[in-house]
């Protein structure tokens, strides 16, 4: 658990991130972790290692990869992206469906923004997502998939419990992630509507569409971030149709 900490906020804009472009790619990275550009002073805020914002052309993707000790939350905003690991999980995640990989001892996986191998339909645009991992409570656990379909709780413009592994959690719906000191919420709000951040030691906030005013921060747009240390209860109210991420954490990675 972390200890003496003292109270800070500090706001990353979606221009200030480090990128990687490629022909078929066009990912944004909130943090160094696993870039091949370290910088220790943005390796991580509390458990979260990457925030990763994708972009992915049609027909193309991540080809098989291993990923071991780490949870893994994606998050798609728009379009669709084709899972299929060494696990034998295979699937198309879309908004509103949330989904996790344990990578646990070790596993094998691969992202691709080729559904037409699913469903026959050749897809015509990019796909959008937020990739977040953050580390397990424990090594060498048995690699696991989930997925959960949120769409519908979003509509009541609340903070809604997408990935958690906090015990307050265990009875709700959600994902359930291998972290008892971590949860992610996500909210959609129409303007005017607003919800209240959870008070912890460590919180990420990061839009991933429209625009909000945070109370003590100011007006944060689509991609902007806030980093909170040892606060938390800050109000967001949405200026335009938006919808934010937050990551409330108690406890900190130790790299």
């Amino acid at each position: 658990m972390p200890g003496l900490l003292i109270p800070a906020i500090e706001v990353r804009r979606a221009d200030a991130r480090q990128s990687s472009r490629l022909s078929w790619l066009d990912s944004k990275h909130s943090f160094s972790f696993g870039t091949g550009r370290p910088d220790p002073a943005n390796s991580h805020h509390g458990l979260l290692l990457v925030n990763n914002e994708d972009l992915v052309q049609p027909g193309a993707g991540f080809e098989t990869h291993p990923h071991q000790d780490m949870e893994i939350v994606t998050w798609v905003l728009q379009g669709s992206l084709v899972h299929q690991d060494s696990g034998g999980h295979s699937g198309v995640i879309y908004p509103g469906l949330a989904q996790r990989m344990s990578a646990g001892t070790g596993i094998l996986h691969s992202e691709k923004n080729d559904s037409c191998r699913l469903t026959g339909e050749l897809p015509t645009a990019p796909v959008h997502f937020v990739q977040m991992w953050v580390l397990p409570d424990e090594a060498g656990v048995t690699p696991g998939y989930e997925q959960l379909e949120i769409d519908a709780e979003l509509l009541s413009g609340s903070l809604v419990t997408v990935a958690s592994g906090m015990d307050r959690h265990r009875d709700a719906t959600a994902i359930r992630i291998r972290n008892r000191h971590a949860a992610l919420h996500v909210a959609r709000l129409r303007p005017g509507q607003q919800v209240t951040l959870p008070e912890a030691p460590f919180l990420h906030l990061f839009v991933t569409s429209g625009a909000v005013e945070v109370e003590g921060v100011g007006l944060l747009g689509q991609s902007d971030a806030a980093r909170f240390t040892a606060t938390g209860g800050q109000r967001v109210v949405a200026v335009e149709p938006s919808e934010i991420l937050v990551w409330e954490m108690h406890a900190t990675a130790v790299l």
